[in-house]
């Protein structure tokens, strides 16, 4: 009876091990499952604030632990950095500027606008471009080279859009020798 009783002990706690071991694996793949949703809904984000498609890059955002939101108020940095670039915004770059930023998404009266707003009103302390070339050359070092390419033509295609906003005289200096080197800059953020 004694060896009956210990055959059966046995089974038991084999039976409580095995449970155990499936509660602690289906909390695993539950767990798995939650943080796979959860990138596929922050990809969505990236998708809907940034129109980028590109698997590579919403990985690599997504890696680095970037909110949406701030993500679009680093992609304006150039341009406000190109504005201001001479010493003064003109009407025209403003315009502009705030019209890329509502192409990204970004609504009056969320903390990304008013960042922007206040860029607008008074030059950025000169850490925010150097952060931003930080996180530039972070962000590239994990992205293939299509992916930096694209990247690149963006951004830079936006920097000089702003620079050719305020116009100058019949389309001559259309951009300042400022916002030249200001661009320059940049595109060295990129190499």
């Amino acid at each position: 009876m004694k060896h009956t009783e210990d055959v059966r002990g046995l089974k038991n706690w084999a039976k409580a091990l095995e449970d155990s071991f499936f509660v602690n694996e289906n909390a695993r793949i539950l767990q798995e499952l939650r943080e796979s949703a959860a990138r596929e809904e922050k990809k969505k984000e990236f998708r809907e604030y940034l129109n980028i498609e590109n698997e590579e890059v919403l990985d690599a955002l997504i890696s680095l632990e970037v909110e949406p939101e701030t993500l679009v108020a680093f992609t304006l940095v150039p341009l406000v950095e190109v504005a201001w670039a001479d010493g003064e915004i003109q009407q025209k770059e403003r315009d502009a500027i705030i019209r890329a930023a509502n192409e990204r998404g970004v609504e009056k009266g969320s903390p990304t606008c008013n960042l922007l707003e206040n860029w607008l009103q008074t030059p950025p302390d000169p850490q925010l471009l150097e952060t931003w070339r930080g996180y530039i050359e972070e962000l590239l070092g994990s992205l293939g080279e299509r992916s930096r390419a694209h990247l690149k033509s963006g951004t830079m295609g936006r920097a000089r859009a702003i620079a050719e906003a305020a116009g100058g005289f019949l389309g001559i200096a259309s951009i300042s020798a400022a916002e030249k080197k200001m661009l320059e800059e940049l595109e060295w953020a990129f190499e």
